[in-house]
């Protein structure tokens, strides 16, 4: 499956805009992840943006996310590496590779890096750095819902935490007009 198709399929799928741009957000991530760790930039970028393609219908259900997506993504031939790794993100199967461990730590950060963009005064991913982002992620209270532990399980890559973000953030700031921050 190709981007273009990707994305067509996430249309059809996906009702909401803010979701949508998360899934934008973390193939972003995940794209420099993969140049930065030397891995398949495409096959990457693709997992990233169809890993919450099934959340609409599994919102309610949350044990069949992942499933439901690899339901979909069978259907449409995609590669194995991919629908494990979607399953994996949620936590219902075991992360083996650097794919799976990736797209774990990536989805949940997203969510901090755009918290941390709408809190700062001009609202845009440029102006953020590493240490504004990090100051954020040692604040329990801010964007409690992004699990700090799932984002520190980027060691499971071999990358710390401040290597992590900084991949992460200079991702979503070169997608930044399409984020709309």
């Amino acid at each position: 499956m190709d981007r273009k198709e990707a994305l067509d399929l996430i249309k059809s799928n996906v009702g909401n805009k803010n979701l949508i741009k998360h899934m934008l957000a973390t193939e972003s991530c995940m794209r420099s992840l993969a140049r930065y760790l030397g891995e398949n930039e495409e096959l990457w970028g693709i997992t990233g943006l169809l890993h919450d393609v099934d959340y609409d219908q599994t919102a309610q259900e949350f044990s069949k996310h992942g499933f439901v997506s690899a339901d979909i993504l069978k259907n449409k031939g995609v590669d194995e590496r991919i629908i494990y790794a979607i399953k994996a993100h949620p936590g219902h199967v075991e992360r083996k590779s650097p794919l799976d461990k990736s797209l774990y730590a990536v989805d949940p950060l997203t969510g901090l890096i755009v918290a941390s963009a709408l809190m700062h005064p001009d609202k845009k991913l440029s102006s953020l750095d590493t240490e504004f982002i990090l100051r954020r992620f040692k604040e329990k209270r801010f964007a409690a819902g992004a699990n700090r532990e799932q984002i520190k399980s980027c060691d499971e890559i071999g990358l710390s935490l401040d290597e992590f973000i900084k991949i992460c953030l200079e991702g979503m700031q070169s997608i930044s007009e399409e984020l709309g921050l």
